[in-house]
């Protein structure tokens, strides 16, 4: 059989992920900030973009201000600007019965300032001299202000103070960069020396300079460390606290009577002991150059309707408004002659074109999956985080006819404020946990809430153990394992029982 090439053409649909879809998808998933950032960048590119200014207040009486016709405005300035006014110095001094001098000490004609200057040599060699070349309307005292000092800055200016000779400098600024934000070393001194090829015991010897430097207890390796270089500096690492710092995992387990057999100490002194330890600073690096904290915005704002159900709509404040200046492409499109002109236009039309259509369908996706959030959830805002329904994304997808995917995208990176809080939209998808009973299954979410009121409403004397806990929620119609509810306490930071009793012992011989 012969080979030969030859040309087909045949007729077939495929789907396509163009640039501006994988562009639209992507706008989809990005939080308030992002979007804000990309639009902002957009602007910068695409000149035929532009903000949407916000709307003219309206008067008092519901109707906007009209603007003056520019004949009454032209009649306006003629008062101003007409021949009854006599702006000479004489008429001026006349009409305010004084010389301009006690009016407008400064107000002097251009001979006369010269004259001052000539008679004064150190006014007219130092009369620019403090403002930096500027008006004095220039001047900010905010360009004064210091700028957070960060850990590594801090660290580094007692460096300079301490050591002497430029390896000591070296060796010391390697282990402050190796520092991380809450203040402990990420590096070993023996990684340090090699990369160095320095001496080891040279470095841990700038290792210990470096661990004397304020925040007090910085560039420790571990919490052990960093507690005790506290307490060195406090003069209180006596034995018994050295012993208490090199048992923490007995003072997380709660294990009082192992500790006062290790420290030799008695319940008053143990008591205090631990005081002291809670009142040092695990991680001492936090106090310098933090990042402030951003306050949350939300993306979508629920409330009660009059009705008694809710009305759920976008907060308008997250989302950026552009309009695509068509008049000024009808102008610019005229004046294009070459065809790099001419595709650069057409590019940047259709890009703000799809700019905008894509922000509008990506805000009605938010709105609709938002509602149909509220909708499934109804229980939830009315009752509480207890009556949380189960939740997935397929029953949101199948309820709007959307795919999965797009409901995933959709609800990451976004917040929904209620009357209870303000919540993560992921928040509300929670899996279930069927029930004893064969009725309707429960969400995990709410059961957890159920172990933290269990927890928080039990009696010292009788401390309820993850078994307990499990009976309790079967006989309420949860059927849940004791390991679930022992992954659920520890999801919430809640000590097991043994560990809660004999802190609630030690708290009430206190």
């Amino acid at each position: 059989m012969a080979l030969s090439a030859r040309l087909e053409l045949r007729v077939g649909q495929s789907l396509v992920m163009t640039p501006q879809l994988m562009q639209a998808i992507k706008l989809l998933q990005l939080s308030n900030l992002d979007l804000v950032a990309y639009v902002e960048a957009e602007l910068e590119k695409n000149p035929l973009l532009e903000r949407a200014e916000p709307a003219p207040e309206p008067a008092v009486d519901g109707e906007a201000p009209v603007a003056a016709p520019a004949a009454e405005r032209d009649a306006e300035a003629g008062d101003w600007l007409g021949d009854e006014l006599d702006s000479s110095r004489t008429a001026i001094e006349e009409r305010l019965g004084t010389e301009m001098e006690n009016v407008f000490p400064d107000d002097k004609g251009p001979e006369v300032r010269h004259a001052d200057a000539a008679s004064d040599p150190m006014t007219s060699s130092w009369s620019n001299v403090g403002s930096g070349g500027r008006d004095e309307d220039d001047y900010n005292l905010e360009a004064f202000v210091s700028a957070d000092l960060s850990l590594a800055d801090h660290l580094s200016n007692q460096l300079a103070l301490a050591v002497e000779t430029p390896q000591q400098r070296l060796i010391g600024q390697m282990l402050i960069d190796a520092v991380d934000e809450a203040g402990y070393l990420t590096v070993t001194t023996a990684d340090v020396a090699d990369r160095l090829g320095a001496d080891p015991a040279e470095v841990e010897r700038i290792l210990g300079l470096i661990q004397a430097f304020e925040p007090s207890g910085v560039a420790a390796r571990n919490l052990a460390e960093c507690l005790a270089i506290q307490l060195r500096d406090q003069n209180r690492f006596d034995p018994a606290m050295q012993a208490l710092v090199g048992h923490l995992d007995l003072l997380a387990r709660r294990d009082f009577q192992a500790l006062k057999r290790i420290c030799g100490v008695d319940d008053e002194d143990l008591a205090d002991m631990v005081a002291e330890i809670r009142r040092l600073n695990p991680k001492p690096g936090l106090a310098y150059g933090f990042a402030p904290v951003q306050a949350l915005v939300p993306d979508v704002m629920v409330r009660a309707g009059p009705d008694g159900g809710w009305l759920v709509e976008l907060n308008t404040e997250t989302l950026p408004k552009v309009l695509v200046n068509q008049s000024y492409y009808a102008r610019v499109s005229k004046t294009a002659k070459t065809e790099t002109d001419k595709t650069f236009l057409a590019d940047a039309m259709q890009t703000a074109t799809w700019l905008t259509r894509a922000l509008d369908q990506r805000a009605r996706t938010i709105l609709k999956v938002a509602t149909e959030i509220v909708r499934q959830q109804d229980a939830f805002f009315a009752l509480g985080v207890q009556y949380l329904r189960p939740l997935n994304l397929k029953t949101i997808a199948d309820a709007i006819s959307m795919h999965e995917s797009t409901v995933s995208r959709v609800t990451s990176n976004k917040s929904m404020a209620t009357s209870r809080g303000i919540f993560e939209m992921k928040y509300f998808f929670t899996s279930a946990i069927a029930s004893s009973e064969g009725g309707e299954s429960h969400s995990a979410e709410a059961v957890r809430f159920r172990i933290k009121q269990m927890i928080d409403q039990e009696d010292a004397a009788d401390i309820l153990s993850d078994d307990a806990i499990m009976d309790k929620l079967r006989e309420s119609g949860i059927d849940i394992a004791r390991r679930t509810v022992a992954k659920y306490r520890e999801a919430l930071r809640i000590p097991s029982s043994v560990q809660r009793r004999r802190e609630k012992q030690a708290m009430a011989a206190s």
